[in-house]
C-alpha cells in the first residue's frame, strides 16, 4: 500500500504522517513535487519513525507516483460521490495487487484533474461545521482502517461453549430465575426468550458459559434458602 502525498506545504504534518504510518505498520510515503519541504524538520517531528523520513521516495508528477498501482484512491473533503476509509479498506481487503491512496496538499485538496487520476474517491465523514482535519490526522485515520482491516487479529478468538454447554446453561438460568420468582416456573415465556437473545448475541465463550452455569447455581441455592428449603 502506498501513501502519496501530493504537494505537502508542511514539513511538520509530514513528519506526523511518517509516525502515523510507522505506528500503524505502514512503509514511508512517497512525496509529489515536494522539493521544497524542509527534510529535518520532518525528521524532528517524525519521532520514532526517522526510518521512513529517510526512505521517502520522491516523485515529479502523480502519474509517476501511480504508475505501479494496479487501484488509485484520491482523499477529498469536498466531493459528493465518495466511499469512507473504512468502505475503502473493505474493498482493499478482498482484492490483489498493489495499491495507492493520495493526499492533497493542506491548504486546498486534489485538483479535480488529480481525482480523475483515481479508481474512487474517499472522504472521511466529519462533522461540517468543523470538517478540516489536517493531513497527519487524516493519514493515521486511514492507516488504522487498513490496518484493521488487512491484518489479522492480534489475539486468537476464545475457545467457544460445547453446543450441549450452551443450551445447558440457557436452562438452567432458565429454572434459577424460576427459584428466584424472576418468572413463572413452566415453559420460558417471552422474558426468557429476551434473555436467550441477549447472551446469544454476547457470544459467551466456554468459560463464560460455565460462569453462567455456576451463576444459575447459586441462584437456585438461594431461591431454596428464602423458601426454607434445603
Amino acid at each position: 500500500m502506498d501513501f502519496v502525498l501530493v504537494r505537502p506545504a508542511r514539513a511538520a504534518n509530514v513528519g506526523g504522517a511518517c509516525r502515523a504510518l510507522r505506528n500503524m505498520g505502514f512503509g514511508a510515503p512517497v512525496l509529489v513535487d515536494a522539493t521544497s519541504l524542509d527534510r529535518a524538520e520532518v525528521a524532528r517531528v517524525a519521532h520514532g519513525a526517522e526510518d521512513l523520513v529517510a526512505s521517502m521516495r520522491d516523485a515529479a508528477t502523480l502519474d509517476a507516483a501511480v504508475s505501479e498501482a494496479q487501484f488509485v484512491a484520491a482523499t477529498s473533503g469536498r466531493a459528493s460521490r465518495t466511499w469512507t476509509p473504512r468502505e475503502l479498506a473493505a474493498h482493499l481487503a478482498t482484492r490483489g495487487g498493489r495499491a495507492a491512496l493520495v493526499f492533497g496538499p493542506e491548504a486546498d485538496g486534489l485538483r479535480v484533474d488529480e481525482q480523475r487520476r483515481s479508481d474512487v474517491v474517499v472522504r472521511i465523514p466529519t462533522d461540517p461545521a468543523h470538517s478540516s482535519l489536517n493531513l497527519a490526522q487524516a493519514v493515521l485515520l486511514f492507516a488504522w482502517e487498513l490496518r484493521m482491516a488487512l491484518e489479522p487479529a492480534d489475539a486468537p478468538r476464545a475457545e467457544a461453549p460445547e453446543p450441549r454447554d450452551w443450551h445447558a446453561a440457557q436452562d438452567e438460568l432458565a429454572a434459577a430465575c424460576a427459584a428466584i420468582g424472576y418468572v413463572d416456573p413452566g415453559p420460558p415465556g417471552p422474558v426468557m426468550a429476551e434473555l436467550r437473545h441477549l447472551l446469544a448475541r454476547a457470544e459467551p465463550t466456554a468459560r463464560e458459559v460455565t460462569l453462567l452455569r455456576g451463576l444459575a447455581r447459586q441462584m437456585r441455592w438461594a431461591g431454596r434458602r428464602a423458601r426454607g428449603e434445603r
